[in-house]
């Protein structure tokens, strides 16, 4: 008996000591590169990877997996170098719904990634294919482990590989919150959704260093592959930030938006009326059809207390894309801008849309369209710039959607890009369309010209007869009603109505299918 009894109590001195060393050792891993790193680390105005996440996962909700690991399974001791191997993993609640997530820990090595970096990385997004959650990734890295060799380049193939696997089943984001460099850029760039924070996210292939090497071009860090240059020039960031802190909120909004996996709806909320009122919806669209008008501020008088949650902002303004709310369902808005370039496609513009569409058709967003489109941009440069294809995409990513499709014609709709703009012919549900809408092959002084050109060169006043002609051309072909009377619109609505249609087609709608031939995959126009 007493032989016991000392047993148990050696045993319990014995797991008391294992677990101050387990705390000893957890908290000299959790550390990271020490203090000096990380006072370096906030000198740059910058946040260390456990701040980051403190800052964006719910209080507590943090569980940490492989802190411990090390390059070729060495289990180290106090002397162990590269304490998490540069990386952070595990999973959360944000708003109280999983994520699985990994944030990169400049102190560490430079966050480079070598394959131990990569094997907690892997893990996590595995985790999240099989249990169907959000996979966010906050990314600080100065790119491959060099002494590592091929076995860092390989572990970027695995993690991209399983990027690859994990699109449209599971949401992917990447928050770019320091360097990402090299084929580091690459990861983000597989991802559904890029955030960076101006002045300390930048992201590229070749540094500057290596450019000025090959092509003896000297350019600045920020210029070459900052959050301004890729949310406004490259479209690779969809959303900017000016601090970490508004990034992570931004991500923390966007994933309201989102269902877990593609095979969930979205998250519901309570319905709320526009803050904005509908009356003054008249007033918005000006009478003269050429005068350009902000089309956000028409989605504000239809969407649930006029929140709009726009994507990729800066990049192809003449066509605005993004979240709201009708009815307490989340939605996907895609517009044409009238106030630049006079919302006409091009070659950015088509992309952005076409890949916004097929985001909302992987995760069961139902989809919005705001058609006021004159037509494809014309020019040479778009032309050998491959605009051709380019609009294919477009086209394709409408016709093979199956969420509920709802269009809304406020003004011009001409040609190709009445078609690409989810029309009827591409599969659209309901389309509505605004008095004001005019739906046709071209303008109507463009097509004026050439219907009744006989008729302006024989009048007594040739001015006068081609306005006649434009008028009636305007208002025989152009108009909403010759649309409706052929069925391609399903009702001309007064522009007050149009929040009220939408919810009852969306109602109408929520229980839609659409069956389509069975196949490995389609081969979009890329």
């Amino acid at each position: 008996m007493l032989r016991l009894v000392l047993t148990c109590i050696l045993g319990g001195v014995a797991l008391e000591e294992k677990i101050k060393l387990l705390q000893a050792r957890r908290k000299q891993a959790e550390m990271g590169g020490g203090h000096e790193h990380i006072a370096v680390q906030h000198q740059k105005g910058k946040k260390t990877a456990r701040e980051r996440l403190a800052l964006l996962l719910d209080p507590g909700s943090f569980a940490e997996l492989d802190l411990f690991i090390r390059a070729g399974g060495d289990s180290g001791g106090d002397s162990a170098t590269n304490p998490g191997e540069g990386v952070v993993t595990g999973f959360g609640t944000i708003a109280g719904r999983p994520v699985c997530i990994y944030a990169q820990d400049y102190t560490v090595a430079g966050g480079s990634l070598g394959e131990a970096h990569a094997k907690k990385i892997c893990k996590v997004m595995d985790m999240a294919l099989k249990t169907g959650v959000p996979c966010i990734g906050l990314h600080d890295s100065s790119g491959a482990r060099i002494q590592e060799g091929i076995r860092a380049l390989n572990s970027f193939g695995e993690i991209f590989c399983r990027h690859a696997l994990a699109s449209g089943v599971v949401p992917q984001i990447s928050v770019v919150l320091g360097p990402c460099a090299g084929a580091a850029a690459y990861a983000p760039a597989l991802c559904d959704f890029v955030l960076m924070v101006e002045k300390t996210g930048c992201m590229f292939v070749n540094g500057p260093q290596v450019i000025k090497a090959v092509t003896g071009e000297n350019i600045v860090l920020e210029e070459l592959g900052g959050a301004v240059r890729h949310s406004q020039t490259t479209g690779i960031a969809h959303l900017r930030a000016s601090s970490e802190e508004e990034c992570l909120q931004k991500l923390r909004k966007l994933l309201s938006f989102l269902p877990a996996n593609n095979l969930e709806d979205p998250p519901v909320a309570e319905a709320k009326e526009p803050a904005m009122g509908a009356e003054d919806m008249v007033r918005i669209l000006p009478d003269d059809p050429g005068t350009p008008y902000d089309v956000r501020d028409i989605i504000r008088r239809v969407v649930d207390g006029s929140e709009f949650f726009e994507i990729q902002e800066y990049f192809a303004a003449n066509a605005v894309v993004g979240f709201a709310r009708l009815g307490g369902r989340s939605v996907g808005i895609v517009a044409n801008q009238a106030k630049v370039l006079s919302g006409v496609l091009d070659i950015d513009s088509v992309d952005k849309i076409a890949r916004f569409v097929r985001f909302c058709d992987c995760f069961n967003l139902p989809l919005v369209t705001f058609v006021d489109a004159p037509g494809f941009l014309p020019g040479v440069n778009q032309e050998h710039g491959g605009i051709v294809r380019h609009g294919a995409k477009v086209l394709y990513a409408y016709a093979e959607a199956t969420v509920p499709k709802l269009a809304v014609v406020l003004r011009k709709a001409y040609g190709g890009a009445y078609i690409a703009m989810s029309s009827r012919s591409l599969g659209s549900d309901l389309v509505l369309a605004w008095p004001t809408a005019e739906i046709a092959v071209m303008k109507p002084e463009e097509a004026a010209n050439i219907i009744y050109r006989r008729e302006i060169e024989a009048a007594d006043d040739p001015a006068a007869e081609r306005e006649k002609r434009i008028r009636e051309y305007r208002e025989r072909y152009a108009g909403p009603y010759f649309a409706a009377a052929n069925g391609f619109v399903d009702a001309v609505i007064d522009p007050r109505e149009t929040r009220l249609y939408l919810l009852q087609g969306l109602s109408m709608l929520a229980a839609k299918q659409d069956d389509r031939p069975r196949k490995k995959h389609g081969n979009m126009p890329l």
